[in-house]
């Protein structure tokens, strides 16, 4: 036996499956009593038909919310602009003061939240806690960094002491943000944050099926003194609201599929406006001969299922050196199989449910495509009913061919496909064959030599020793997608940048910047050259 898994028979008998988590029953936590729902739901700019909010642990209705209908997204706009024009006189330290206190709020009221999410996207309690830590880290950064990123700075002129120059940054205005609904705090409050400290108001369309999330963000954000006008949700369905979103607004903030990105870029070229786009992505995990597996197989295992891979980042593809492929495979695929998948709002399962029957099966035809293009399923590749109606067990595939779907489409759900290389250059080469350019991630006991490797990817964001969170979470750092994985800016003070509009002031004295006096022609030629020369010893010329 060389180590390698040995393809199965065709009808093998079941082995034993973990004891799943607990039952469909979830009781609710008294931060979702229906009273507490109905005072959220305050919030949203809709008297629009009712529309269900549905529960993935149990598949069934959570509450009812209103849609938005024209006449209310024209009076939230109304209200958005009024507001803002009030925000951006407001000095920037005091804008930034509400940052740093959203932080306090998020760690004092981070059961509430915990709770919310879970009950609108199905996710393991622990997977979602990392959606408060990021948002708090970033609240804080970016309260202690707006008034310096955004303060007038002075430049050098055209020329010295003659010319001086200095750059505003003013904010946009209206600032359309459409968010996802699988990781709806960090990729609805988070963004939303930078461009609302930077002055601007925002016309927020939260995913239908997480607009709970939003709601709770905006009352803390409230909470923590943004005025309450300033932050507009409406809902209803995203092919109908969402470009309604964008013919009102001045810029966009989309999180999304690469199909939706395009449209919702084509709209916003017509109208001549800004669109930040994060799309989709098919992230690949890079394992060198050398690596840790100690290490490795935890950090796959949380990099592949976290939210039971609803994630952006998420690990779908991993090549492992042919020295270590064997032992990696059989320890990461014996670690999965351990892994308990439930629902319910405690704390003893590892992975939760898929968010909708739509994603599940989209994971359940992605798995059985490539079984019928002759891929090997090592661990999982099947739903668990009895646990949730759209719980799936975290799956191990292998030998999975360029012609199945899943090879070159994003799963976006706990299943991953490994595939044995025979040297970095080969797994760069596969690793970079994807349209996609979002997250990729390098193990090696040689950083120099993983670093050399990060230089060869087209990836925005690269993790070494780590699957995504090390990016990620690193609130300091700009990251973005690159290729049919969108564009624009999160995290990182261009986050703050990226929603202003630049004015550049520039004041001349003594001599103006063309011919004057006895300075022309040759002449005027002869004294800038000399000019030109003798600035070379000024500190930036």
């Amino acid at each position: 036996m060389n180590g390698e898994p040995v393809r199965p028979e065709p009808s093998p008998p079941p082995r034993p499956e973990p004891v799943e988590g607990p039952g469909a029953g979830c009781p609710l936590p008294a931060s979702l009593a229906p009273a507490r729902l109905n005072h959220l739901r305050r919030g949203i700019s809709g008297t629009g038909p009712l529309q269900q909010a549905i529960m993935p642990f149990t598949g069934q209705p959570l509450t009812e919310l209103p849609t938005s209908t024209t006449d209310d997204l024209d009076a939230a706009v109304s209200r958005a602009r009024a507001a803002q024009t009030r925000w951006a006189e407001t000095p920037a330290q005091v804008r930034a003061a509400v940052g740093l206190r959203l932080q306090e709020a998020i760690l004092d009221r981070s059961d509430e939240l915990l709770d919310v999410i879970q009950a609108e996207t199905g996710k393991a309690r622990g997977h979602a806690f990392t959606e408060l830590l990021e948002v708090a880290l970033l609240s804080r950064f970016l309260g202690l960094v707006t008034r310096s990123t955004l303060a007038p700075r002075t430049l050098p002129g055209a020329l010295p002491i003659f010319t001086r120059v200095r750059q505003h940054r003013f904010p946009v205005g209206l600032v359309g943000l459409i968010s996802p609904w699988n990781y709806p705090f960090s990729l609805g409050v988070g963004d939303g944050l930078a461009a609302l400290l930077a002055g601007n108001a925002l016309l927020h369309k939260p995913d239908s099926q997480t607009v709970l999330t939003a709601l709770l963000g905006r009352e803390l954000i409230m909470d923590a003194g943004l005025p309450a006008d300033l932050w507009q949700i409406v809902v209803g369905p995203g092919g109908e609201v969402g470009p309604a979103v964008i013919d009102r607004c001045d810029q966009v903030l989309f999180t999304g599929s690469t199909a939706t990105g395009h449209r919702i870029a084509e709209q916003a070229g017509r109208r001549m406006i800004e669109a930040s786009l994060e799309l989709g992505g098919k992230n690949p995990m890079i394992i060198r001969a050398d690596a840790d597996l100690d290490r490795v197989v935890p950090g796959a295992v949380a990099a592949c299922y976290s939210s039971a891979g609803q994630l952006c980042e998420s690990i779908e593809r991993i090549y492992v050196h042919r020295a270590v492929a064997a032992e990696f495979t059989r320890r990461f695929t014996a670690v999965t199989e351990r892994l308990v998948v439930g629902v319910g709002f405690g704390d003893d399962y590892d992975i939760g449910s898929l968010t909708s029957a739509e994603q599940l099966a989209k994971v359940q035809d992605h798995v059985a495509d490539a079984i019928a293009h002759g891929a090997r399923v090592l661990a999982g590749g099947r739903p668990v009913p009895e646990t949730g109606p759209y719980c799936y067990r975290p799956t191990v595939l292998t030998d999975v061919p360029p012609s199945a779907r899943c090879y070159r489409e994003e799963t976006f759900g706990p299943v991953v496909a490994i595939t044995p290389v025979e040297s970095d250059d080969e797994a760069v080469a596969l690793a970079a064959d994807s349209e996609f350019g979002l997250n990729a991630s390098i193990w090696s006991a040689d950083v120099s030599a993983a670093r050399a490797l990060a230089a060869r990817l087209p990836f925005g964001k690269i993790n070494i020793n780590d699957g995504f969170a090390a990016a990620y979470g690193s609130v300091h750092a700009s990251i973005g997608g690159w290729g049919q994985s969108g564009g624009g800016h999160r995290h990182g003070r261009e986050s703050l940048l990226a929603v202003t509009r630049v004015q550049t002031v520039a004041r001349q004295a003594g001599v103006p910047t063309g011919e004057f006096g006895p300075f022309r022609g040759e002449s005027y030629r002869r004294l800038m050259t000399a000019v030109l020369r003798a600035v070379r010893i000024l500190p930036g010329r």
